[in-house]
Parts: structure tokens; sequence; C-alpha cells
């Protein structure tokens, strides 16, 4: 069962914490990881590129010159591809690149995700992340007791508007509720650092 250390907002040790082997104590499946994180990114992509084909572009309704006798290539239109200003062959159009992964391979990975931030010792329990008014200088003293990189991820047990604008204006730090948490940011951001209450309803979800 692995242990973390439990700080406060001062970054002294409170205590100890065991966390659930089902969430955050298996051995992290890479490849499940990277499917997570490849269709995390997909379904980010808008998908509204967009090339004109060559019956898309103004011109090009006359031939060009006669078929024969010229001694030049015979064309059809001045907007085939192979003339500047011509139309795409072949080039990319609208199209929706989002999938679904199963459900069961999302699970696995997020717990792979949570694991791998413990067995890395990046991941920061804190006993209660409290900022009193919209302060974003609470939240960087924070960061800097904890000892944390510049790219923390903070997991909020409830929506706390406070602390979500607090942080919002610090660089490379970002906040999340448990229900949306996903495996791209857990493992995009250095340091994870998560509200005790949190910790136990991400067991009580995932476990």
């Amino acid at each position: 069962m692995p242990k973390v250390t439990v700080y406060d907002m001062a970054g002294k040790s409170v205590g100890e914490l065991n966390l659930s082997d089902a969430v955050f104590g298996i051995e992290p499946n890479k490849s499940v990881m990277h499917a997570a994180v490849v269709n995390y990114l997909a379904n980010q992509r808008q998908g509204t590129q967009s090339t004109l084909t060559r019956s898309e572009v103004a011109g090009g309704g006359r031939k060009p010159w006669r078929q024969k006798g010229t001694g030049h290539a015979r064309q059809g239109s001045i907007r085939a591809p192979q003339w500047k200003h011509g139309g795409i062959a072949l080039g990319p159009k609208p199209r929706d690149y989002s999938y679904t992964l199963n459900k069961k391979v999302k699970r696995l990975a997020l717990k792979s995700a949570f694991s791998s931030k413990v067995l890395d010792q990046n991941m920061y329990v804190v006993d209660k992340i409290a900022v009193d008014g919209f302060k974003t200088k609470t939240v960087i003293n924070m960061l800097s007791a904890l000892g944390v990189g510049k790219k923390a991820l903070i997991v909020m047990p409830e929506l706390n508007k406070e602390l979500v604008v607090s942080a919002r204006n610090i660089p490379g730090v970002k906040t999340a509720l448990v229900n949306t948490l996903n495996v791209y940011d857990v493992l995009n951001y250095d340091a994870l650092i998560v509200a005790q209450d949190a910790v136990a309803k991400l067991e009580e979800v995932y476990a």
C-alpha cells in the first residue's frame, strides 16, 4: 500500500496517508496511457482546416490554348493543380477527428497515470487548500513551500472559485475537479497537488 506525506499549505508535514492500491499502487501501463493521450489530443482537434479544389478556386473556365499545334503540353484549365493559383489536389477538408476509447481502458489509463506520479514522488497531498479571497500570492507561496516545479496541476474536491481565480494567472498552473481529470493533464504537469478530500473522492470513484 503506497504511503504519501500530507502537507499543509506552508509546506510542513502534518502526517501520512495510506493510498489505495487499486488506484495509486498499480503497475503503470505505458501503452494504455499513450492511447489515452493520443485520444485526448485527437478529440481536441477542431478539424476545420480546408483547402480549395480545382472546382472551387476562381477562374479557369476557358481552355488556355488549343489542344494541338502550339508546342505546349495540353491543358484544360489554368486552375488545375499544377498551375500557380490552381486548386489543391487531395488537400485536407473539414472532418471530425474524435473517437471514443473503451471505458475500462480510460479507467486503467487514469489509474496508471496516478500510480506513475506516486512512483516518481511527484504527487503532493495537502490537508486543505483554502484561499482567503482572490489572492494569487497565496497559491504561489504554497507552490514554493511544497518545492514543486513550474508546472503543477491542483486537484480540488469541489469547485472553489477563489482558488481557480487565484491560480489562473500563474503560468504553468492549472486547477481541476476530481470529475474533470484526464490522463493528458496528469502526465503533462510535473507535479500533482491533491487536496486530501479529493484523494478520498478519487479512491471512491476509481477503486
